[in-house]
């Protein structure tokens, strides 16, 4: 599998990863997501689930692996299988985001799934879970899912706590959402500690329905960044669960499913360092990794560009999906 630098730092990762937003707990807001899980919800269950795709994910050459404190039990769930199959730390590349509070208790129909808060406190808290679960396996540490309005970026307190993981040889990150994402990040580039940049890593929506972000993110690239992109087949909307006529003939053109396409898509991205696939299932994941199969030419770009939505409708649709 192709890799790469990741950014300014020495680290290289492959340009195919995995996020684990969909395998660490049982509700989510991907389409047919209780399918994907066969509406299997016991832990155990669910943890073997999610160590079959790493496995497969592993056995494709993915060497990236993203998680979440909110993801429920994904961090668990990644360090048991890293455990069981004698993975060294120099073998892969982790990531994982503090921010979020997962508060669903493991239910799908729950009030709250999981609570935004971005303090000094919250950092604090579960900065030391993660290491407890993940320790010296982490490399990469982000803030979930940024915004102009949480004040984070402006949080002193927090940006020198952050600053401080730096000495530990961690890459400090920022995720984003939300059709502000590229004013978000282009006030990211600018915060520095000690006369550094302090963020080399952001992770972004990026897909073949929202773009928004793609100018923010070149300059993100150009200055130094890792770039990861998330959410590349839109929560199950660029895949074969969601009918789109024009990215469906495109699919059947090259012998793949629209959700290759829709990958493939961001892999040509030259800004990109990471494409993460969201698989809940190994034929979801077998099926995305048909992505390189494909070679990305001007006329696909101007064949899909009719695809791309007014960034707030995107965004609305995303909130008004179903935790399933």
């Amino acid at each position: 599998m192709e890799t790469t630098l990741f950014g300014r730092s020495n680290l290289r990762v492959t340009r195919l990863g995995l996020g684990l937003a969909a395998l660490g707990r049982p509700g989510y807001i991907n389409l047919g997501h209780a399918a994907d899980l066969g509406q299997e919800y016991e832990v155990a269950a669910m943890e073997e689930q999610a160590h079959d795709v790493l496995t497969a994910a592993w056995e494709s050459g993915v060497r990236y692996f993203d998680a979440a404190r909110s993801y429920g039990l994904a961090e668990q769930f990644l360090a048991s299988w890293l455990v069981k199959n004698n993975i060294r730390t120099d073998e892969v590349v982790i990531g994982s985001k503090w921010g979020y509070t997962y508060t669903a208790v493991w239910q799908i129909n729950a009030d709250q799934h999981e609570v935004k808060e971005h303090s000094l406190a919250v950092f604090q808290r579960q900065k030391q879970e993660t290491w407890a679960i993940l320790g010296e396996y982490l490399n990469i540490y982000h803030i979930h899912s940024a915004t102009l309005d949480t004040g984070v970026l402006e949080n002193t307190a927090v940006l020198n706590a952050l600053a401080q993981l730096r000495h530990e040889n961690i890459i400090v990150g920022l995720s984003l959402s939300g059709a502000n994402q590229g004013e978000t990040l282009t006030k990211a580039l600018d915060v520095t500690i000690d006369g550094l940049p302090l963020f080399g890593s952001v992770q972004a929506t990026w897909n073949l329905l929202e773009r928004s972000a793609e100018p923010a993110l070149q300059a993100a690239h150009a200055a130094g960044m890792g770039v990861i992109v998330k959410e590349t087949v839109a929560n199950g909307r660029l895949t074969p669960k969601n009918s789109i006529p024009l990215l469906d003939e495109v699919a059947q053109a090259h012998g793949v499913g629209s959700d290759a396409v829709a990958t493939a898509a961001v892999l040509a991205r030259p800004w990109a360092s990471i494409v993460l696939s969201g698989a809940a299932t190994v034929p979801h994941l077998q099926a995305n990794l048909q992505s390189q199969q494909i070679s990305w030419t001007p006329t696909l770009e101007n064949q899909l560009a009719p695809l791309t939505e007014d960034p707030t409708q995107y965004w609305q649709t995303r909130s008004d999906l179903a935790w399933n």
